[in-house]
């Protein structure tokens, strides 16, 4: 053993696994900056001035600082009440998704259910097939749904690509554990949320920031269901500024400032969007890479 440790303490690492390491560092920093680089001009010209914008001075750093644009969204009432809706849209929508798909993940793990190909084959075909727009607003619109939190939170309830992942993750599970759980005298339901879930927030807290995130920056459902704009989403009230739809004059700028509004105004709805979204992922991130492989690595 303590030759061992010589051999490999005196080993010297090869010239070509440097320059693999080196390019590796290089390639990665590279990939990193290309990332980053879209999200941190936005932020640049949301605070910078008109002049610098149009002249397309503006790259990772503000020109001219100007916070006059945030200071009109920020006292939009508009854009507040968008913003609670989608709150509360990725809310209620991520914990329907949550609860359906852990429960119909955890049911078709089980390899003694009867009829259980057939249930993944009813929702893997829902991956590739569906009956299209207008049958789904028909369908929306028959139930009553338009116009309604319904309309938004249960179309996209499950998604399949998610459900798939959980279930695997169910599988790879020890068996032992439940058959323990079980002779001690705990029912189905007990198992589930009392050995199974406890065991499983990697899994769960990948899959409910993959749902937050979906939910978060969805838009075409609202567009597509909703009518009454104090139910609109906050994405609907990006969505209108990029179309130019609601314009700095309507959003209430004064004719000294609709020159400088007009100009950033885009960049200022997508920083003020994004942010929340963006301080969730630190809470998550450490379960993040845990749980996508613990769901797709076979034992």
């Amino acid at each position: 053993m303590k030759e061992t440790g010589v051999l490999l303490k005196d080993m010297k690492v090869s010239r070509g696994m440097r320059v693999f390491r080196m390019f590796n560092l290089v390639f990665l920093l590279v990939v990193v900056f290309l990332t980053l680089y879209p999200f941190l001009n936005i932020i640049a010209q949301s605070f910078s001035s008109e002049g610098f914008i149009n002249a397309g001075q503006v790259n990772l750093f503000p020109m001219g600082f100007n916070t006059e644009t945030y200071k009109l969204i920020l006292a939009d009432s508009t854009f507040w009440n968008n913003y609670g809706n989608t709150v509360l849209y990725t809310v209620v929508a991520t914990a329907i998704s949550m609860v359906l798909t852990t429960s119909f993940a955890y049911a078709i793990a089980k390899k003694d259910l009867k009829g259980r190909s057939v249930f993944i084959g009813i929702a893997v075909f829902t991956m590739f097939f569906n009956g299209g727009l207008i049958p789904n607003y028909v369908l929306i619109s028959s139930l009553g749904m338009r116009d309604t939190l319904w309309a938004v939170v249960l179309p996209n309830a499950i998604s399949v690509f998610n459900l798939l992942i959980m279930k695997s993750f169910f599988e790879n599970m020890p068996r032992e554990l439940e058959e323990a759980a079980a002779i001690d005298g705990l029912t189905q339901y007990g198992v589930l949320f009392k050995v199974v879930l406890p065991l499983s927030k990697a899994i769960v807290a990948t899959m409910v920031l993959f749902y937050a995130v979906a939910n978060w920056n969805s838009w075409f459902q609202a567009f597509l269901y909703l009518d009454n704009p104090d139910l609109f989403p906050v994405t609907i009230y990006l969505r209108n500024m990029i179309a130019g739809v609601t314009t700095a004059d309507s959003a209430g700028g004064t004719a000294e400032n609709l020159g400088q509004i007009a100009a950033n105004i885009q960049s200022v709805t997508i920083v003020l969007t994004v942010i929340p979204i963006l301080c969730v992922y630190p809470f998550v991130q450490k379960y993040f890479f845990t749980g996508v492989m613990l769901g797709s690595v076979k034992e």
